[in-house]
């Protein structure tokens, strides 16, 4: 039975969403579930596997489901239940059960590690690619000419989409573009990054989704302000919710002056660390504060 939890959480990690575990760690007296117990759960909410069951299993899920919905990159944790509405300790969590032992759990998070889609395979895509590549993440690449999309330029490539933007909006809906937590728009052509932008708002949209948000992917857009402005423009006139627009990232990356596809690449990379750590840009860390 763990064997299968931990199988499920990786491959739904892999998958693109957040995995809470959580371990029975050591257990004493008479308790529900023993030692090496495990229970995994992601957004609906979805679980398998159990810590034992009752008045355990439910306080643990919701310490769980804390965490699964907290922002940035929250860290784990131990607990320690006892199973007696009477139990005192140190950091021990009373519980109305008669068991009367007393259980450690390890809860620990299992954050998606990044998946960016770049639409558009050119000098910043593949620029962004190795960067990418050296910070474990994965890419994938969609362009309508093949030179750029092959594996010379993206050999690292999870997935390779040589197709029209059309095409490719055709084949994916808000569900199947989750899989990726990041997509950027960095194509050759304005007309191009204008369809692929309205596509993949107008599929979240459908949805209820926003970019970002609840499992959705963030969406970037290289450019200037003015090619934002129209950009912007036009997905208003075609009756996309504000809200919807604003939260796309246009230009992208962090403001440090990158001017080279190198430096633009480690300028984005740095922004989606950010979001990936829930900081805003600039926000200081808690190395700051030493």
């Amino acid at each position: 039975m763990a064997l299968d939890v931990l199988r499920w959480a990786l491959a739904t990690c892999d998958a693109g969403q957040r995995v809470v575990l959580a371990s029975v760690v050591t257990t004493t007296g008479s308790v529900p579930g023993k030692a090496g117990a495990k229970l995994a759960l992601c957004a609906g909410p979805t679980w398998v596997g159990t810590v034992g069951g009752a008045g355990l299993e439910e306080r643990v899920k919701s310490a769980m489901l804390e965490r699964l919905h907290a922002p940035g990159r929250p860290m784990g944790e131990v607990l320690t239940y006892g199973l007696h509405r009477g139990a005192k300790g140190y950091e021990v969590v009373a519980l109305d059960s008669l068991c009367g032992g007393r259980v450690t759990v390890s809860i620990d998070v299992l954050n998606p590690t990044p998946h960016v889609l770049l639409m558009g395979g050119g000098h910043c895509a593949v620029a962004f690619a190795k960067v990418a590549d050296q910070l474990g993440w994965r890419t994938s690449v969609q362009d309508s000419r093949e030179a750029y999309a092959d594996d010379a330029h993206h050999p690292a490539a999870m997935e390779r989409h040589v197709t029209s933007v059309e095409a490719f909006l055709a084949a994916e809906n808000a569900t199947t573009l989750t899989r990726f937590t990041d997509i950027l728009l960095l194509g050759h052509d304005h007309a191009e990054d204008r369809a692929r932008l309205h596509g993949l708002l107008e599929h979240l949209n459908a949805a209820g989704l926003t970019p970002g948000q609840d499992g959705a992917p963030r969406i970037g857009c290289i450019g200037s302000r003015a090619k934002w402005t129209s950009f912007r423009n036009g997905c208003l006139e075609s009756g996309l919710p504000e809200a919807l627009v604003e939260a796309v990232a246009c230009p992208i990356g962090l403001n440090i002056g990158a001017e080279t596809p190198e430096e633009i690449a480690v300028a984005v990379a740095a922004s989606i660390m950010a979001s990936e750590a829930g900081l805003a840009p600039g926000e200081p860390t808690w190395r700051d504060a030493m």
